[in-house]
């Protein structure tokens, strides 16, 4: 046996085997490669709110060009494969009003409430809307015995009554958040604690508006500090971002956060006035589900739904969203 032969024969063995693994990590995602690309799916949809039940996600959005007459409801497991369902309510005939105007079904915000039922505050007509299910699907009815708005286009005349959201505090008390502006200029954001019922107002609402806020409230709630995220600019164009603010309490006073705003238009444009998200946790990550704009030449904008990780420092501010997609929930 030449030994000397053998010796080299392992050598190029072993050559071979570390290339072969050099390769196969070269092709296998890792957990921080983005699997779960942007856009999230096809079509043009915008300002998403998200539930889980049973092991499904629902995301509820508004249906581009500006609205339909329903709302989109997509469901899914995994943010690959898309699942569209219909509901029953709302739509633009059952919720109308005397004091309704003429804009579609928009911006829908939805929320299990701590009785386990799913309540949605929804604009129509620049009009907020609350409904009320069993089940993310419905079938889903007005809260109000009197098919009435929660909150009407006339109520507050300087502030455009749209872009509603509800945060359920680790107590279990409601709050709504609501509010824009017009002309692109002069948003407000107004907010109120939420009864029992989940539409009565327990106060009087107040103009909780932050710095730099112009339209699309969410509350979140980290370490004890309250967290109000909106959308600053004009939904037109890619001066549209994410911007927060940060206060002691769900009412505030609130002031301007570090970093913000935390998502806005990229260099290369790909990700195109991104804004009116909304915020979820799996398995202790935060995930930001937001739209972003698709240019085109019409005199009306399409978005496309878009997911990406948020996190924090060590001191709890927002990082700087990086857009690139996710790897597996």
């Amino acid at each position: 046996m030449n030994y000397r032969l053998t010796l080299k024969t392992v050598a190029l063995l072993s050559i071979l085997a570390v290339g072969c693994k050099q390769k196969q990590a070269e092709t296998t995602p890792t957990p921080t490669q983005a699997v779960i690309t942007n856009p999230i799916i096809d079509g043009y949809y915008a300002d998403p709110t998200i539930v889980k039940h049973n092991g499904d996600y629902y995301i509820y959005a508004t249906i581009d060009p500006w609205g339909a007459d329903e709302l989109a409801v997509l469901v899914t497991k995994d943010f690959k494969t898309f699942k569209k369902e219909k509901l029953n309510w709302p739509t633009k005939a059952q919720c109308t009003s005397p004091t309704s105007g003429d804009a579609k079904v928009w911006a829908p915000g939805v929320v299990k409430g701590t009785d386990g039922k799913f309540y949605m505050y929804v604009s129509v007509g620049s009009e907020v809307w609350g409904g009320v299910a069993d089940n993310p699907l419905g079938p889903w009815k007005n809260m109000k015995a009197d098919n009435t708005p929660l909150v009407s286009k006339n109520d507050f005349p300087v502030v455009h009554n749209i872009d509603a959201d509800c945060f359920i505090d680790t107590d279990g008390q409601a709050y709504l958040y609501w509010g824009s502006g017009y002309n692109w200029v002069n948003g407000k954001c107004m907010a109120v604690k939420l009864k029992k019922d989940m539409h009565t107002f327990d106060g009087t609402p107040q103009d909780v508006t932050p710095p730099d806020y112009f339209e699309g409230p969410h509350m979140i709630k980290r370490n004890n500090k309250y967290y109000l995220m909106f959308s600053q600019g004009k939904a037109i164009d890619a001066t549209y971002k994410v911007g927060y603010a940060t206060g002691n309490s769900p009412l505030g006073p609130f002031t301007k956060g570090v970093n913000s705003p935390i998502l806005q238009t990229t260099k290369d444009s790909v990700t195109y006035g991104p804004g009116h998200h909304t915020v979820f946790t799996e398995k202790g990550q935060d995930y930001i589900l937001y739209h972003r704009i698709k240019p085109q030449k019409q005199d009306y904008v399409l978005r496309q739904l878009c997911i990406d990780s948020l996190k924090f420092d060590n001191a709890g501010n927002i990082l700087p969203v990086v857009p690139k997609g996710i790897g597996e929930l």
